[in-house]
């Protein structure tokens, strides 16, 4: 498409899993608005991912990327490069995991080897990618994550929701450390969907049925076009002043009480 608002950007979105995913959606919608996309994932799921590629409207190239592998941090830039992105405009942090173990009801009895994965994966993980793109990433450009309003304590999401905390306050963090070089961080976050990360939580169908009754605007499960346009709203040019920000895409559920 020409003149889309992500015209000749390029575009890393990470952990890309199923067509259910935030992830699909803003790789497929920024495809729409102009912009080359890359996509990346590992292990099993990288098989997962080269298929998924295939059904976007243009045929993504695929990296291998597991943000707990320092050696596939310390190289991404270069193998960027060898599939010809010598820049980036944007990158899409979609990767978050806790084990089992540390989601549900008893969150103070979880073990710390279980919080710490759900921490490195789910939080750190957004530092380390923006680090690991820092020689790519163009001046402007736009790093965004996503999360699970994190402001208050959930039912079941357990340990998940601290890492979601912690992810909201290292996209400040890193706002104001790559902010100097033009990098713009940010966060969407969006209501339940679902998504592999949603169908992971034992009981989330409470989720869904508290969205029904709340949300002023409606909500729907399984549509991820909101989320994914708002993410793809904060890669382009018309958000060039705004970072270490939270938009909330959740038919303004937040914003009310019972």
């Amino acid at each position: 498409m020409s003149g889309g608002i992500l015209e000749g950007k390029e575009i890393l979105v990470t952990g890309v899993l199923t067509e259910a995913s935030i992830a699909y959606a803003t790789a497929r919608i920024a495809q729409e608005q102009g912009a080359t996309v890359v996509l990346s994932n590992f292990g099993r799921a990288l098989s997962l991912c080269q298929r998924i590629a295939k059904r976007l409207p243009q045929e993504a190239a695929v990296v291998e990327l597991d943000v707990t592998n320092t050696e596939h941090l310390s190289t991404l830039a270069d193998r960027l490069r060898e599939q010809g992105f010598d820049t980036l405009d944007g990158v899409v942090h979609s990767i978050g995991f806790a084990p089992q173990e540390a989601m549900g009801e008893g969150f103070p009895e979880v073990a710390w080897e279980h919080a710490a994965t759900a921490f490195q994966v789910s939080s750190w993980s957004y530092a380390s990618l923006a680090q690991a793109c820092r020689p790519l990433l163009a001046n402007p450009s736009s790093v965004v994550g996503l999360t699970f309003d994190a402001s208050v304590a959930w039912p079941v999401y357990g340990w998940m929701g601290a890492a979601k905390a912690a992810l909201e306050s290292v996209s400040r963090y890193v706002a104001r450390e790559l902010g100097p070089e033009g990098v713009r961080s940010n966060i969407v976050a969006a209501g339940p969907l679902r998504s592999m990360a949603m169908k992971s939580i034992p009981g989330s169908a409470q989720f869904e049925e508290a969205w029904e009754g709340r949300a002023p605007l409606g909500w729907s499960v399984t549509d991820t076009e909101p989320a994914g346009k708002a993410v793809v709203a904060l890669l382009s040019d018309w958000f060039p002043a705004t970072t270490g920000e939270i938009v909330h895409v959740d038919g303004g559920f937040h914003a009310v009480g019972v």
